[in-house]
């Protein structure tokens, strides 16, 4: 049922989901496999890389009332507790910032921040494609 829902997700996407989501999905992303939409254990998170064990979770407005507040703190409490680093990013903050955005998950990932690694970057497309 859980992975129903999941599914359903994946077909309603914001495009702020779909513009991160091109830059994480088929390991274009420092080469770590991401997945979106994704059950773990109670929640559907929007973004989780399981080998590194990052949640990237981008919130819209609705995340701002008091009880939706609560119950993203318990939900990060518990994907804490699970092993996951959980990185929030505000929609409207994710276009004017998205190399931030990308710097944040690559240091949640553990690896260097420099503008010549970026995925967006023409040095490093020019590195995937010759390996």
């Amino acid at each position: 049922m859980k992975h129903d829902f999941a599914r359903q997700l994946r077909h309603a996407r914001t495009d702020v989901e779909r513009k991160l989501w091109f830059a994480l999905r088929g390991r274009r992303f420092h080469r770590f496999k991401f997945r979106r939409r994704q059950p773990t254990d109670s929640y559907i998170v929007d973004f989780v890389c399981f080998e590194t064990r990052p949640v990237v979770e981008l919130d819209g407005g609705q995340h701002g009332g008091k009880g939706h507040q609560a119950y993203d703190a318990d939900r990060t409490r518990h994907l804490k507790a699970n092993g996951f680093r959980v990185l929030r990013f505000a929609n409207h903050e994710v276009n004017p910032n998205f190399e931030s955005v990308l710097d944040g998950i690559a240091l949640a990932i553990g690896l260097p921040i420099w503008a010549g690694a970026r995925p967006s970057s023409p040095w490093y497309r020019s590195r995937q494609r010759a390996r």
